[in-house]
């Protein structure tokens, strides 16, 4: 299951890599210029979690927008007919069923850290505006609006909200793993963990 999800990761990356790298140049450089005018304190972890929710971002506009190779005939305004549709086993499923819920599941996470969420409703909220919109925005430049991504997305936004919660309790219970300390080395093996499966 994982070599697909790197695959279509890795797909996105060779894909985009030079938008990603002069958007990462530009957002750093404007982010530090910023804290060292205004004299505020570098907390690595939180410049890391910013950073990796702006390259999500521009990652999902790739993906939402790319022409890929299955060509769907019509919309669909009917729930669950295109997600029934697939073979449990089938690489359409994995592809299109599994890979909107993952897909949405860093939305879910990073918008609960941003919002520091106690309560689902406006994650919710906000990841259902943004897969009407990216369903619109799909229909228009000739891909199809499909109801069922929009529920996949809400399903995958709601794990990562819950994963959220779950990183938060823990922290709660074991005050140690809540110190910047702890988050900066975290921050710093994620991001190597994320290198290492990218290349």
């Amino acid at each position: 299951m994982l070599g697909p999800l790197t695959n279509t990761i890795q797909g996105v990356v060779n894909f985009t890599w030079p938008m990603l790298i002069i958007s990462i140049v530009i957002m750093v450089s404007i982010r530090l210029t910023y804290l060292i005018k205004n004299h505020e304190k570098i907390v690595l972890y939180k410049e890391l979690l910013m950073l990796c929710f702006a390259i999500y971002i521009l990652c999902l506009f790739q993906v939402v927008t790319f022409q890929d190779d299955i060509n769907w005939s019509t919309n669909n305004f009917i729930p669950f007919r295109e997600i029934l549709r697939y073979n449990i086993t089938s690489r359409y499923f994995f592809k299109n069923v599994v890979g909107n819920m993952l897909m949405f599941l860093p939305f879910g996470f990073f918008i609960s850290i941003y919002l520091d969420a106690d309560d689902i409703k406006i994650p919710i909220l906000l990841t259902i505006v943004a897969s009407i919109a990216i369903e619109i925005v799909q229909m228009i430049i000739g891909r199809v609006f499909d109801v069922d991504d929009i529920l996949l997305n809400l399903v995958g936004a709601i794990l990562g909200f819950y994963i959220y919660r779950v990183i938060r309790i823990i922290g709660e219970k074991f005050p140690v793993l809540k110190n910047e300390w702890f988050l900066n080395v975290v921050a710093i093996l994620a991001l190597i963990g994320l290198f290492m499966l990218l290349i």
